[in-house]
Parts: structure tokens; C-alpha cells; sequence
């Protein structure tokens, strides 16, 4: 079979490319291992202040349903084992798909943090929770413990929170040299103050802003109080760690023990909780398998999450023809992803010679990444910009 564009990941980044692609007459199939379309999409439920509920199954309903008035191919339960040049991917159900142009737009997967007990059934990543509480509407228990603070995991205690689950808070990791970052209240004090702009009310916005000094944050770190503060009425707990999760057949309880401001585990502290249901939250990084076996150049900027391929202002990766979008390219939100989408779909249409006056639409397309990027609430990633930068860098050094 013969495409214009082979898209790899039905994502919101993924089906965003193929959409804009399809609509300027290309032929586009899309292939995803999973048997519903929309990836990280499925498990989003937030509120925006300015534009109200994000809810991301309905959005991934309304991007299926273009994709389908566009005729594009869709193989789901599909996936890529092989990409050939120029170019021809084969899927493991046999399908061979030729093609002029990829977009890989493989999102991104948590990371493990193995906290003692972590084996035990009822611990979860706290992405499974998301999917199973805001897309299966299945609460994944009633009595909630979350290890591990960023955006993702004060977003999904809060969803539990609304869904009826009690969330008894969010602690720190267990103190270890290779997870020092997050497990240090310091160093979270800094992370939480990136995030003042999407704190809940007036009062957080104020404290996140007052910490963005350091020494501030050094202040903040030894008299956080034991007894957490609470967001959203859930108790934040920066000088308390989980050190065990103990149960049987299931999670059962929890060892905690308070942590000095230096990062330590006060052992003498240390006391057991119930719960029936533990989240660890290890943050994210890119999925980049696929570039890598097609011989894409990479770096490494921790900034963005980890090893992102190597690209262009027009999502173009070293190996021409091949393009990239989504959190392959850094961990940021949905609506990033779905506007780096359009102009990789954008770019693509304009190099099969489909768009009259391509370069100046394609600058409007890369303007709207940019306004989403501005206008983002949530920044996964505190330097974000940094990584950005770097990664434009790397490219110029590169070319």
C-alpha cells in the first residue's frame, strides 16, 4: 500500500498531522498499537480557568471522527516492527506501507521509580490511575497514597479527589542518590514554584512566586511543616517520605517517616498507614525507539525529558522525509503536541507540492506552537525554555 504520510501514533499530535495532511489532499494512513485512538488523551479531565473542563476522551472523539470523514486509513492493534528506507514500514500483521514522508508521533512513557513494595497488586503508575479513573471511570481504590510530586500527580490526585476516592496525600520518593532531585524538599520547593501560574487559588499563586528565589527556597525547606499543606484539600507533604508498601495479595500499608531538610529519612519518625492503593509518579520521558532504528540523530537534554531526535524548525528529524511531533520532541501538554502536529502535517503538505504559498503558511503553523507553548498551564518539564533552546542549538550545530 501506497501513502503520501505514514503516521505513526494516534495521539493527539499524531491524528492532529494526519488531519491537516488528509485536508490538503494527501493520502494519509495512521498506525497505533492500541485499540482506541487517542493516547495520552484518554486519561485527561481538568479544569482551565479561562476556557473551562478539558475533557480529553471527547477530544480524541472529535479528532477520530475527522480522521474518518477524511478517509484516512487507520490500522489499530498495530505495530511497527521495521522502517526501510525510502520509505517502507512493516507492521506485524504483515502489512508493508510505502511512503514518501513519516511523522513519528510515539508520546512518551513513565518512569519507573522502585520504591520496596512496589510489585505488589493495587501499585500503579499514576497514569494507569488517570486512564482507569477519568476513561473507565473506575476508581483504582478507596483509600489513595501517591509517591513522587510534579504536574502529573497533583493533576490525577485531584481528579481522584473528584471522582470520590479519598487521597490521604502526596509524599516524597524514599531518599536515594539516583532519584535526589525528587526526594529532596529543596529541590521541590524550586519544581512547585515553576507551577505557581496553575496553582488553585491566589494565595498558592503568591507562595509560588515569593519561592522562586533560592534562598527563599532554602527558608521554605526547614520550616515546611511535618503535617503537609494542602492543595485542592489534599495534604502535600514535602518533609515526609514512603519508605515501604507493605500487603499480602494487595497494598495494605505504607511506612512513612518524616525527612530532614536535607533529603535524610528521620528513622525515629518512621510510622504505618492503611491504604488500599498506592500511585507512584516517576515524571516522563520520550518514546524513541522508532527514530532510533531509522538512524535519527539525537540529544540528550534533560531539560526535555531525556533523548529527543534531532529536528528542524519544521519538525524535520536528520533523516530527510522523516518528521517528528508530540512528546517524542519533549514532555509538554496536548495542545503542543496537536499544534507541532499541524505543522508537521503542514510542512508535508507543502513539500508534495500541495499548498500555494506554503512558507508563509507554514510560519503561521509554527506561530500557533509557539502560542500554545505561551498559553500552556501546565509545564511538565520546570526549564522547559532551556531544553528548547538547546535542542535549536544542537540543530544548528548540527546543519
Amino acid at each position: 500500500m501506497k501513502y503520501d504520510l505514514v503516521v505513526i501514533g494516534a495521539g493527539p499530535a499524531g491524528m492532529s498531522a494526519a488531519i491537516k495532511a488528509a485536508s490538503h489532499g494527501a493520502t494519509v494512513a495512521i498506525v497505533d498499537e492500541n485499540p482506541a485512538a487517542g493516547g495520552k488523551l484518554l486519561g485527561q479531565l481538568y479544569k482551565e480557568p479561562k476556557t473551562g473542563w478539558w475533557i480529553g476522551r471527547e477530544v480524541a472523539k472529535s479528532l477520530e471522527e475527522k480522521v474518518k470523514r477524511l478517509g484516512i486509513d487507520y490500522f489499530p492493534e498495530n505495530e511497527v516492527w521495521a522502517i526501510f528506507p525510502q520509505w517502507k514500514v512493516l507492521l506485524n500483521h504483515g502489512e508493508e506501507l510505502h511512503t514518501d514522508y513519516i511523522l513519528l508521533a510515539t508520546g512518551a512513557a513513565e518512569k519507573a521509580i522502585p520504591v520496596p513494595g512496589w510489585t505488589i497488586p493495587g501499585v500503579m503508575s499514576i497514569g494507569a490511575a488517570q486512564v482507569l479513573n477519568n476513561f473507565h471511570r473506575v476508581n483504582p481504590g478507596k483509600r489513595i497514597a501517591i509517591i513522587g510530586i510534579d504536574a502529573l500527580s497533583l493533576t490525577v490526585a485531584n481528579e481522584l479527589k473528584l471522582s470520590g476516592a479519598q487521597v490521604i496525600g502526596i509524599y516524597l520518593p524514599p531518599p536515594d542518590d539516583f532519584l535526589d532531585r525528587i526526594s529532596n524538599p529543596q529541590q521541590m520547593i524550586a519544581y512547585l514554584s515553576s507551577l505557581a501560574d496553575a496553582a488553585p487559588n491566589h494565595f498558592l499563586k503568591f507562595a509560588g512566586k515569593v519561592t522562586q528565589n533560592e534562598f527563599i527556597q532554602k527558608v521554605s525547606a526547614a520550616f515546611y511543616p511535618y503535617r503537609g499543606m494542602k492543595i485542592w484539600g489534599i495534604p502535600l507533604f514535602l518533609r515526609k517520605s514512603i519508605l515501604e508498601i507493605e500487603g499480602d495479595k494487595q497494598a495494605e500499608q505504607i511506612k512513612i517517616a518524616k525527612i530532614s531538610r536535607d533529603g535524610l529519612p528521620e528513622m525515629e519518625s518512621v510510622k504505618t498507614i492503611q491504604v488500599d492503593c498506592v500511585c507512584i509518579s516517576g515524571g516522563l520521558y520520550p518514546l524513541s525507539e522508532l527514530a532510533s532504528a531509522a538512524g535519527c540523530e539525537f540529544a540528550y537534554i534533560n531539560e526535555l525529558g531525556g533523548h529527543i531526535p534531532l529536528h528542524s524548525q519544521e519538525m524535520e528529524t536528520t533523516q530527510t522525509g522523516i518528521f517528528v511531533a508530540g512528546n517524542i520532541t519533549g514532555i509538554e501538554g496536548a495542545k503542543i503536541a496537536m499544534a507541532q502536529g499541524e505543522l508537521a502535517g503542514t510542512v508535508v503538505s507543502d513539500r508534495l507540492g500541495l499548498l500555494k504559498s506554503g512558507t508563509a503558511i507554514i510560519k503561521k503553523a509554527q506561530a500557533r506552537v509557539e502560542k500554545a507553548r505561551e498559553n500552556a498551564l501546565i509545564k511538565f518539564q520546570p526549564d522547559i525554555e532551556k531544553g528548547r533552546e538547546l535542542a535549536v542549538q544542537f540543530w544548528d550545530e548540527r546543519t
